[in-house]
């Protein structure tokens, strides 16, 4: 369960705000308690002068890091929030989601608790957004007056600047116009997020609201990203991994990109399938047992792939035994529906037999696509109660 603490607001004289909206900054956390104390104080000292502001923390840790954020906002000139969540479900970008969903203001801003995001740009994102009429404001060390000097190393430098021309490649459409899809530093619209279309998983928010729910218009300031101030990065080969995995799931989003995926998957599973042929035929079984034994092969190998890379978020609405079993009835229906296909095709309609083997192969390819969607990944109906 999540646990809520807002400190008290101190009395302050009012002062003139040349920006008209009102700012959340989220910040999610995870074992930062080094930095909290300079991050609360930098925010002091560049956004509520200029816009009148909140302070959302999403925290996620097994340090002391609430307790800090409690007794640091005491001397805040602004409510500070600590939602502090006992399962981090969708890591960082799923605090950041409960985050969205708790503030109060016109205007999200979401940066990082390690201060290599500068506060003193808040004010500006908004200030930006409001010009433009925009519902996305990116944060990006890749325009002019930009830069990742906090990068530490370059080997970060390398992987970041891969994971961007990656995510780039595969959605030009959806991150046209967002140079640096990689930035946690962005500024956004309240109205223009759909929290409930948002499947985060692992750090990269940004990618998830540009892809899922892209903003009506988006613009972009530069930023320079600053060196951490205490700590260590949370950067693991465990996050890239879960980033890849968000790749593929955000990819794989429509039918058709799912379709191809599957019907690539499916390619992959003739190597299987050929290798268990050729080592039972080689031990002496004949062609025709051979060659059911050697499908399995390969629709195991089939149902791994689609397990692990297409339908990955899907596995929880059925038990593991239960998709595997249907999984396998439909892959070896396959087979028994493809031959009276191939002579109806023939006999009925005078097709030649590699035309109609084509035709086939297509026909029962994207029954089992269906059907594997429709009988294995799909949540169960419910049943009505009376």
């Amino acid at each position: 369960m999540s646990q809520e603490y807002t400190a008290p607001v101190p009395d302050i004289e009012a002062v003139e705000v040349p920006e008209p909206a009102a700012v959340t900054v989220v910040v999610p956390t995870y074992n930062e308690s080094a930095n909290i104390r300079q991050l609360l104080h930098q925010i002091t000292e560049s956004v509520p002068g200029r816009l009148p502001c909140e302070v959302v923390f999403v925290d996620d840790s097994t340090d002391d890091t609430p307790e800090v954020i409690r007794e640091a906002a005491k001397d805040c000139p602004f409510p500070v929030t600590v939602l502090h969540r006992d399962e981090p479900v969708g890591g960082l970008g799923g605090a950041v989601v409960e985050g969205m969903k708790a503030a109060g203001s016109d205007w999200i801003v979401v940066m990082d608790g390690d201060c290599q995001h500068p506060p003193s740009l808040v004010p500006e994102l908004v200030a930006t957004g409001q010009r433009a009429n925009a519902g996305l404001v990116v944060a990006s060390r890749y325009i002019k007056g930009g830069s990742r000097a906090g990068l530490a190393g370059s080997y970060r430098v390398a992987v970041s600047r891969g994971a961007t021309w990656l995510t780039k490649s595969l959605f030009p459409r959806r991150l046209h116009g967002i140079s640096d899809p990689m930035s946690g530093f962005f500024a956004i619209r309240r109205s223009d997020i759909a929290a409930e279309a948002l499947k985060p998983l692992g750090y990269k928010i940004l990618l998830e609201l540009a892809v899922r729910s892209r903003p009506r218009a988006v613009t972009e300031v530069p930023f320079v990203f600053q060196e951490r101030f205490a700590g260590e990065s949370k950067s693991t080969a465990e996050e890239g991994r879960r980033f890849l995995r968000h790749l593929a799931g955000l990819r794989t989003a429509t039918p058709l990109a799912r379709m191809v995926v599957f019907g690539l998957i499916g390619l992959t599973g003739f190597v299987p399938n050929l290798a268990a042929l050729w080592a039972l035929t080689q031990a002496g079984l004949h062609y025709l047992p051979a060659e059911i034994v050697a499908n399995q092969f390969g629709v195991a190998w089939n149902f791994l792939l689609i397990e692990k890379v297409l339908f990955r978020d899907r596995r929880r609405h059925r038990h593991w035994a239960d998709r595997t079993v249907r999984f396998a009835l439909l892959a070896n229906a396959d087979l028994v529906l493809r031959i009276p296909l191939i002579a109806l095709l023939v006999t009925r309609f005078g097709l030649a037999a590699l035309p109609a083997t084509a035709l086939a192969l297509v026909f029962t390819f994207v029954l089992r696509f269906v059907g594997t969607e429709a009988l294995v990944y799909l949540p169960r109906r419910r049943s009505r109660t009376t």
